[in-house]
């Protein structure tokens, strides 16, 4: 199966593309006060070493706002500037180099306002992300997917009238239906890049799945430029998620990429601690894009190690090592790691 990408207009944020035939791209936001600035700096350098592309600070003050200017001699990637409230924020922050603005359209809505902010984009050569969440919607009558589909189409069109076109879009419900239908319908009504997540999605495990599936629907309907994890834990494991959705769907890939069986009675060796530990090595290489096969017994494992670049099938506390397709090597369990790494570094 290839996922057929929806037809969207380019934009660049810093030095990044999204849209277009660029690469879904992976974000997240700081945890930490912008204002700051050893943290922050500290924080997004973290993101920067998982794997995020670009970044969100929270601008609620001037101080926030103003503090942009010291952190990106300090960082390399693209920084933007969570509004609310205050337009005259997203001002400074423009002022201070921040690469793209979002505004909520629930909480900074009046005409003048926006008018000023989009003068000084337009000046200033940087986009601006419609960010709608179910958190600040009204038109109680309305379902919430038509409640954010119709937030993003009004502002859109108050922007568009201003002669703006660098746009992002995001309309992120709390729940993963809501999220999906309003993303579905606003793919059909515009042709601007969109930014996937699920809104206020909770604790790591369950935040994960709920936006592994909302997003990865989406995906799969060819929807989405960007996507970011929304999990109330550490931002590096919002990247670390992200991540695993699109190489889940073939749509990038970071590294080599373990196939492991989820084990059986059938299996003799520790198989959990072998993946644990040959993933936590791998994730420290910087070996090409190959693909890895760690299976506990002889009912798939032979074959699954075979249609991998390099795989082991455990039998009676010991393993087979095929490579390419032909067996290489008998290892112990406790030899495994170690040789299958030794190889996939040739």
């Amino acid at each position: 199966m290839k996922i057929t990408r929806r037809k969207s207009r380019v934009v660049k944020i810093g030095k990044i593309h999204i849209g277009g035939k660029y690469p879904v791209a992976i974000q997240s936001m700081t945890k930490c006060a912008t204002a700051d600035i050893a943290a922050c700096v500290s924080q997004i350098k973290g993101l920067e070493g998982a794997g995020c592309e670009i970044v969100r600070l929270a601008i609620k003050d001037m101080r926030d706002a103003r503090a942009i200017r010291k952190i990106k001699p300090h960082v390399s990637i693209p920084i933007v500037a969570d509004i609310h409230f205050d337009y005259r924020l997203a001002l400074e922050a423009i002022e201070s180099g921040a690469d793209k603005i979002r505004l909520n359209p629930g909480n900074i809505y009046k005409g003048s306002e926006v008018k000023e902010v989009v003068s000084a984009l337009k000046a200033s050569g940087i986009p601006l992300r419609i960010g709608v969440n179910s958190g600040s919607v009204k038109e109680a009558k309305l379902t919430m997917a038509d409640r954010l589909v119709k937030s993003a189409l009004d502002y859109m069109r108050m922007i568009e009238k201003l002669k703006f076109y660098d746009l992002v879009v995001s309309l992120k419900g709390s729940t993963v239906l809501d999220t999906i239908d309003a993303y579905r319908k606003i793919a059909r009504s515009c042709d601007y890049p969109l930014h996937l997540g699920v809104t206020a999605t909770g604790s790591p495990f369950r935040g994960a799945i709920k936006s592994s599936i909302a997003i990865g629907a989406l995906l799969l309907d060819g929807i989405g430029d960007t996507i970011r994890i929304s999990l109330t834990d550490e931002p590096k494991e919002e990247v670390l998620a992200a991540r695993g959705v699109l190489e889940s769907l073939n749509l990038r890939r970071f590294g080599p990429q373990i196939i492991s069986c989820p084990t059986c009675g059938r299996c003799s060796v520790n198989l959990v601690d072998i993946v644990g530990d040959l993933e936590k090595k791998l994730s420290r290489s910087n070996l090409k894009n190959q693909t890895v096969a760690v299976m506990g017994c002889v009912v798939n494992g032979p074959q699954e190690a075979k249609e991998a670049d390099i795989g082991v099938a455990f039998g009676k506390n010991e393993g087979l090592i095929f490579k390419k397709g032909k067996p290489f090597k008998k290892v112990t369990p406790a030899e495994c790691v170690k040789t299958l790494t030794k190889y996939l570094e040739k």
